[in-house]
């Protein structure tokens, strides 16, 4: 066999770069290089992406089915866990009824494994509880941008930035979570680009940036709302664009009326002249490009602070054009795709609402089988339902919640408390430790699919290389196990199948196909008979609900305050060299060697004030949880807060955060909750949490 290079798509964050597998005469897995003429990533990679085949590497892989028996996992076949499996959950369904059953599938999952596990919950399982890692970052992006526009997805494309005259970054740190991207934005900003970064913490960004606008945690809405008050005190909105093409203004601009640059400094901590100025910029910018992240939807106020910025888009006509918009940077690699895909317990595939009868009819009748009829339990609300016995399996595969759900604590002792958990992995998880059954999956380089990065752009993904033992992909093994629980529901041969039965019944992606996708480095939804090639920016002449909705919404403090016993307040943060619960690049021995241990950001002041040196062995302690680590002293946070990477099962910042939830979306308050920091006595190693447990 000669050696070659199979084209596919990065399996990290959501800017969906394009890259060769480089598989040598034995059909293994050598290296990894850049597609140079990829319209996205433009022949660049970065540190996570270069590493690719250290996180897929076949040692250490989960082989073959795994089944616990008291406190050690032993080898069965795959028909004795699927019957086996199958079985119990017979049992489940048949004492406590169908909705004590649920699934989560996986950002990091194909679009046609997500399609099948969306598919399986509701046809096989005849229930909508089936969710994703969507509900802990972008679900507030969704629910937000669905009720002002119609759409809850980035409105243009990553090429845009070259196009734009300002960038206006709040909430996220694309230099470590989406570096080519980030690299991009650092590029147009030196071809004359103004940029506006908006964050607690000075990023890489901000240190570059025209104005940085250090605000107070959790104060997103209050600033947004002082920035409308200016633009339409000053008459820097586009009216003719408002009267067209919006409704609500006079609301709005009664909303805000009151909302000074003078008042929000008092609640933001950014000063009244430093506001103006951003209005001031944004207002008479031709082209305006609003990019955030989780640093606006994970909080109670999430799908808020969507709304607030969605407004500001609006009333200035900054979207429907090149360079313009409003767009949310999705944090893994499919994380779009596996919402496009209905992996929400609300919707199914393409944001169909479950309540509404006529989709009901419509899915029903296109899989033979009825379905359920109401909304399902969220992820959370899954845990939630364990913890009070009313839910008692789950099925789960590509997440690691017991590392990146809040309040792990919580977390374990729900996923102790079902009567099933079955868990599908590459390797062996924190999650996975705790299930009844391990299933063995393959990774991206061993199947054929899809990816839909987070400019709606879906790329075929080819097999490289063979799945490591009796591995198999995840839509093949639920196709499996619905034939264990007496279904045929899930009949595919091949994955091209999936993908044109998904197809036919998601409106976005009609027209595409297998053939469509490979070629031109993929399509952008939608793409369908009135736009056979894709669609590069949304909005262009008409938003989907006819006029776009300006809705007033107001600041909502953060849930959890400081007090004398926690008087910091944590955020959490990722590392440029890892991703999502570490599983696959703490696999690299070059990215490990750049951060090999969690990490405490903390500000000068605050450690002098606690008597903390660089490097020095710390405790942090909330409300639900203990952990220890080493504290890195920086500028780059303010005093009074501190900031965590949630990378490191060792020091998971995730036994920390807080569980309160956007009303909405269910999203948990991950960016802020109180804290005391501690010294440990010189020369002490910090504990990992797993010793820490065992002490208590």
């Amino acid at each position: 066999m000669a050696s070659s290079r199979v084209k596919t798509v990065c399996p990290f964050c959501g800017v969906g770069c394009g890259i060769n597998l480089k598989i040598d005469e034995q059909g293994k897995l050598t290296g990894v290089e850049p597609q140079q003429s990829h319209p996205v990533s433009r022949g660049k990679l970065c540190e996570k992406g270069w590493s690719t085949a250290y996180a897929i590497r076949p040692d250490n892989r989960i082989t073959e089915p795994l089944k616990r028996i008291q406190d050690r996992f032993y080898p069965i076949s795959w028909d004795e866990a699927l019957n086996e499996i199958g079985e119990v959950i017979r049992e489940i369904q048949a004492e406590h009824g169908s909705d004590a059953v649920g699934v989560i599938s996986s950002a990091r999952a194909t679009n046609e494994d997500n399609y099948a596990a969306q598919k399986f919950a509701r046809v096989v399982l005849k229930t909508n509880n089936i969710d994703h890692c969507a509900r802990i970052c972008h679900s507030p992006t969704v629910a937000g941008l669905k009720q002002t526009l119609g759409s809850g997805a980035m409105t243009n494309s990553t090429k845009d930035i070259f196009e734009t005259e300002l960038i206006v970054v709040i909430g996220a740190d694309p230099t470590e979570n989406h570096s080519v991207f980030g690299g991009q934005m650092i590029e147009a900003r030196l071809r004359g680009a103004k940029l506006v970064v908006i964050d607690p913490r000075v990023t890489r960004l901000a240190k570059m940036a025209d104005v940085h606008l250090q605000l107070k945690p959790g104060s997103n809405i209050a600033l947004i709302n002082a920035i409308l008050h200016v633009l339409i005190k000053r008459k820097l909105y586009d009216a003719s664009f408002v009267s067209q093409r919006c409704e609500g203004f006079e609301a709005l601009a009664r909303s805000v009326k009151a909302i000074t640059p003078e008042l929000a400094e008092l609640s933001t901590g950014i000063s009244a002249a430093k506001i103006r100025t951003v209005a001031e910029l944004y207002g008479q910018a031709k082209s305006a490009m609003i990019l955030y992240g989780m640093g606006i939807t994970q909080f109670v106020s999430g799908t808020s602070n969507v709304i607030a910025l969605s407004n500001l888009a609006l009333v200035c006509g900054q979207i429907g054009r090149p360079g313009t918009g409003i767009n949310p940077l999705r944090g893994q690699n499919n994380v779009q795709g596996a919402c496009d895909m209905g992996c929400l317990p609300n919707v199914y595939p393409g944001y169909q609402a479950v309540e509404d009868k006529l989709v009901q009819d419509k899915f029903a009748q296109a899989w033979g089988e009825p379905v359920a009829t109401r909304p399902g339990l969220t992820s959370l609300g899954m845990t939630k339902a364990a913890l009070a016995g009313e839910f008692r399996c789950l099925i789960l595969f590509g997440e690691d919640p017991v590392v990146t759900d809040p309040d792990q604590n919580h977390v374990r002792v729900a996923m102790k408390k079902m009567d099933l958990l079955v868990v599908a992995e590459l390797t062996m998880t924190e999650t996975a430790k705790l299930a009844d059954y391990i299933l063995p999956a393959a990774s991206f380089a061993e199947k054929e699919g899809s990816f839909t990065n987070c400019e709606r752009r879906v790329q075929h993904i080819a097999q490289a290389v063979q799945p490591p033992g009796l591995a198999m992909g995840d839509w093949q093994w639920l196709k499996a196990l619905a034939e264990a629980l007496g279904s045929h529901a899930l009949s595919w041969t091949n994955s091209e199948a999936v993908f044109d039965e998904m197809a036919s019944l998601t409106p976005s992606y009609q027209g595409m196909t297998y053939s469509g996708i490979a070629l031109a480095h993929g399509l952008q939804w939608p793409c369908n008979q009135d736009a056979p090639q894709g669609t590069a920016i949304l909005h262009q002449t008409v938003f989907p609900i006819g006029k776009a909705r300006l809705i007033p919404v107001h600041q909502i403090d953060i849930d959890e305050k400081t007090d004398e016993q926690y008087p910091l307040i944590l955020t959490t943060n990722r590392l440029s060299c890892h991703y999502g619960c570490g599983s696959m690049t703490r696999k690299s021995p070059l990215l490990e060697r750049e951060t090999p241990a969690g990490l405490l950001f903390i500000n000068p002041a605050d450690a002098r004030t606690l008597h903390i040196q660089r490097y020095s062995p710390v405790g942090i302690r909330s409300r639900r949880g203990y952990v220890e680590t080493r504290a890195m002293i920086t500028d780059d946070v303010p005093p009074g807060l501190v900031s965590m990477p949630y990378h490191f099962k060792e020091a998971p910042s995730n036994q920390l955060t807080n569980t309160a939830q956007d009303p909405i979306t269910k999203m948990p308050e991950l960016k802020a909750c109180a804290v005391s920091v501690v010294p440990l006595p010189p020369g002490q190693e910090p504990k990992d949490i797993e010793h820490l447990s065992e002490g208590q």
